[in-house]
């Protein structure tokens, strides 16, 4: 009992924390791009922070994409679901395939 209600309080947090993450992500990849388009130079000390973002990015996609192919499956609904899995990560896919407990 006490470890799911600890699973339970991790897993939120992780949701809270990836959600925040990943638009920060997604802004900084925007404006990476719109600095590009503009000829604005960025330091190159922001590589590897661009290099992170976007391992990132891409991980959060294929989750996404596994999650909204296997959301029919668990009588969900593929785009809502990918979308979910998408910003929040693993957990989601953890609660698809019910390793986790979802949070309501």
């Amino acid at each position: 009992m006490k470890l799911q209600f600890f699973n339970k309080k991790i897993s939120d947090a992780i949701k809270v924390i990836s959600t925040v993450l990943i638009t920060g992500a997604i802004a900084l990849e925007i404006w990476h791009i719109y600095a590009t388009l503009t000829n604005i130079e960025i330091p190159t000390s922001l590589n590897p922070i661009f290099l992170l973002e976007r391992f990132a990015v891409v991980a959060h996609l294929i989750e996404a994409v596994i999650a909204a192919f296997y959301a029919p499956s668990k009588n969900k609904m593929p785009l809502e679901y990918g979308i979910y899995t998408f910003f929040v990560g693993t957990v989601g896919l953890l609660e698809l395939f019910d390793k986790f407990e979802k949070a309501d």
